[in-house]
């Protein structure tokens, strides 16, 4: 297949690749036009509610729904017990992550709904469907629970101490996985001959997701047909069908996701929740459908969270502060199940990506994970690569400081050169480009570095602590999987392309168009897109792990090869000239050496006509096609942040937050810049302001937004952004990936300006969240 590349054979026309277009989806979602899940209604549906352990840990003795059986409107009540024998499969996790000794990881059971025991506070345990929400709700709360209370556990660390609340017999010390990669020999001898040693504690708090939608389903059966359909928010209708599909023991086939507008996820929307087995179990047996949306309340504790890890983080130097080797020693709270993707995040995710840009040698990572009485950890912005770089560049920091070495000028020590590309890192990662001493150079003067110290006395004088923090990135994205690229020429004169991935917020439409536009010259204002429908989908990685532009990008070139090659058949005939002498570009197919042409959407509506045609001759432009996985990329960056600290109240105001990124090709800027605003805001938000607590039985403490304080638009700077691009050689477009860069770039430079800040208090470390209390007490000696 011809491998054009882009974008340096077509030039950047107004709808092309490299043009800040607005967001094709904006018009209809400020006009208040989307449709979510919630929005949907299909006739006849009756309404469902969940009943949910009001206790972390205890036996399950007796459910009684008699009551709620007999309120008005009530249809049906189901328990774990109703499930049984049906052929549903318990909720898998999809990773495998061996044990240091080889031995496979622990993999406890979890069915849709608790039977022998609760393991969390919001662990579903029975549903009621009735005629109204209201009716539902009335009816769940009827529902009595005999549950005897177990003692509770709730953090990593007590989780593995002697004589700690046991979650499952089969799971001897709640330990899943104890994993180690790394030459532990040769990183301990490095740490033996180090001029010096840093180490650290770093603790990477738990968050609730948040997403300004909630969970929400409508399940339906036909029975005829034996085939489930579900509308629910996803991260990728093809890959959540099969995986439903598993979960309800029936071919992928049987089964039938739609999703529509997705307000957010950052992860967790990939997943198959419970709620969804038991909703199809109703739908099937009711037959009826019905439908679910999550209380904002519920969903703080029904929702996967995230991060939740504590680590020691260990950095051996020798005397010039060249880095020897690194060593991460830590514990992964898994929560009380295990997510698809749960032990990924502290194992794998920390080793790759706290690599950065820097020539460290030697990486050792070690890390325990564990199952505790709390809402199970899934994929969180990032899934693990932001805390990689957090641990890498909190290290940096203390290191400085403790050496005496600038910080910048010890990040441009270790910095590897771009003629050393390709280069192979100590975790078998290979950095195909980028130039990273430019880039930081680059974001050291956009910061204007130099001329700190004039900002730093302007502080003094107004009564204020001052401080700043460099975040340099590398991440690791995940490998995009197999990607479909669609490209239908419909009857009304549209182009649709049908990808695999789906757009949560991302505003895939626009780049994606920006691509086809580029390739085929198909008028930018007739591509429409489609996404969200498994049955128009013959594969599909989902998105997640800042794929999609690499992925679908790739898919929609391949295909629109396809479409060219089928295009040059068509214009010999129609022109009358043989293929061979047929040419195509900027969306028309020339007979060489000519001025005779026929546009690409000329011949689609030539053959829209039914003309006839030699039996050889293709009768459609259309295009499915499977673009095969690529691999990984790296995008990079330095983010430099600049604090204000009001020593009187420990207040933190962020005085200036400046970033540059290399994301390779950028299709569309201003859909970019946005990607990194919302990535570092959630970075903020992690760093200062969001924390879950638990006490001592379980109970989230921080279950609204009365006591879970997220970042507001008053919280946070104007934002310099700028990308300094270096094209990916790894996948056509030469993109990088984008959308979780602004986590890994804000918590390391929001942290090391807190931790600089306070210096003048001996303050060598502040885990996360730095709250206005925690900053206080810091700076006045309080425990």
């Amino acid at each position: 297949m011809n491998m054009r590349m882009f974008p340096a054979e077509l030039p950047v026309k107004e709808f092309g690749i490299g043009r800040p277009l607005p967001r094709n989806e904006d018009a209809t979602l400020l006009r208040g036009n989307g449709r979510y899940t919630d929005d949907l209604a299909v006739a006849g549906q009756l309404y469902a509610a969940f009943v949910r352990s009001r206790h972390a840990h205890g036996v399950v003795r007796g459910i009684d729904v008699s009551a709620a059986q007999s309120m008005k409107g009530v249809v049906a009540v189901y328990t774990g017990d109703d499930l049984e024998g049906q052929g549903y499969n318990p909720l898998k996790c999809v990773v495998d992550i061996p044990n240091r000794d080889g031995t496979p990881m622990k993999r406890p059971v979890r069915k849709a709904l608790a039977t022998d025991k609760v393991r969390f506070v919001g662990d579903p345990v029975a549903m009621v469907v009735a005629r109204t929400a209201v009716q539902a709700r009335d009816a769940a709360e009827a529902v009595s629970l005999d549950i005897e209370t177990l003692p509770a556990v709730t953090s990593g660390e007590e989780a593995l101490a002697s004589g700690a609340p046991q979650l499952y017999d089969e799971v001897p010390g709640n330990l899943i996985v104890d994993f180690h990669h790394g030459d532990a020999d040769k990183v301990a001898a490095a740490f033996a001959g180090a001029a010096h040693v840093t180490k650290l504690r770093i603790v990477n708090n738990r968050i609730v997701v948040n997403p300004l939608e909630p969970r929400s389903a409508i399940a339906t059966y036909d029975g005829k047909a034996k085939r489930y359909v579900l509308h629910a928010p996803s991260q990728g209708a093809f890959g959540m069908r099969n995986n439903l599909a598993a979960a309800m023991g029936v071919q992928p086939e049987q089964m039938h996701l739609l999703t529509g507008h997705v307000g957010g996820s950052f992860g967790m929307k990939a997943a198959v929740f419970p709620e969804y087995v038991v909703l199809l179990h109703a739908a099937r047996l009711l037959k009826k459908p019905v439908k679910w949306t999550d209380q904002r309340s519920e969903s703080f504790v029904s929702d996967h969270h995230g991060r939740d890890m504590i680590f020691e983080a260990e950095l051996a130097l020798d005397a010039r502060g060249r880095f020897l080797a690194t060593r991460f020693t830590g514990i992964g709270n898994l929560g009380a199940y295990l997510s698809p993707v749960g032990p990924m995040m502290a194992t794998l995710n920390i080793g790759k990506n706290s690599v950065g840009m820097y020539r460290t040698p030697l990486v050792e990572v070690q890390t325990k994970c564990v199952v505790t009485n709390t809402v199970p950890i899934a994929a969180y912005r990032g899934a693990g690569r932001p805390e990689g770089n957090y641990f890498m560049e909190r290290l940096i920091d203390a290191a400085a400081s403790e050496m005496g070495i600038d910080k910048a000028t010890l990040r441009q020590r270790n910095l590897i050169a771009p003629q050393k590309l390709p280069w192979t890192t100590p975790v078998g990662t290979v950095y195909d480009s980028g130039d990273f001493p430019a880039l930081f150079s680059s974001a050291l003067e956009a910061a204007d570095w130099k001329g700190y110290g004039k900002r730093l006395r302007a502080s003094t004088r107004a009564g204020k602590l001052r401080g700043r923090g460099i975040g340099c990135y590398l991440e690791v994205t995940a490998p995009p999987s197999n990607e479909m690229g669609g490209i239908h020429f419909e009857p009304d004169g549209t182009v649709t392309i049908v990808t695999g991935t789906l757009d949560y917020g991302q505003g895939h439409w626009t780049p994606f168009a920006q691509v086809l536009t580029s390739a085929l010259g198909v008028p930018f204002d007739k591509i429409r897109l489609v996404q969200g429908d498994s049955d128009r989908l013959i594969a599909g990685g989902g998105t997640g792990g800042s794929k999609s532009i690499m992925a679908s990008g790739s898919a929609i070139l391949e295909a629109s090869d396809l479409v060219i090659e089928k295009g040059k058949l068509l214009a010999a005939h129609f022109l009358e000239a043989g293929v061979a002498d047929i040419e195509f570009g900027q969306g028309r197919f020339r007979i060489a050496g000519t001025d005779r042409s026929i546009g690409v959407m000329e011949i689609a509506a030539r053959l829209r006509a039914a003309p006839a045609l030699p039996d050889e001759l293709p009768r459609t432009l259309d295009v499915d096609h499977v673009f095969k996985a690529a691999p990984s990329a790296y995008p990079n960056g330095c983010h430099i942040a600049e604090v204000e600290i009001d020593p009187q109240t420990g207040q933190i105001e962020i005085a200036s937050y400046v970033m540059v990124n290399d994301f390779g090709t950028v299709v569309n800027p201003m859909i970019v810049e946005g990607q990194l605003h919302g990535g570092v805001v959630q970075g903020i938000g992690q760093a200062i302001y969001e924390m879950t607590a638990y006490d001592e039985s379980g109970q989230l403490m921080t279950g609204s937004y009365m006591d879970y304080a997220m970042p507001r638009a008053a919280d946070v700077p104007f934002f310099s952004f700028a990308n300094q691009g270096v094209p990916a050689k790894t996948n056509r477009l030469g993109a990088k990936g984008c959308g979780e860069a602004g986590c890994a770039g804000s918590l390391p430079s929001i942290m090391n300006a807190i931790v600089d800040a306070l210096s003048p208090y001996g303050v060598q470390h502040v885990d996360m969240p730095a709250t206005p209390q925690a900053i206080w007490r810091l700076i006045h000696r309080q425990s």
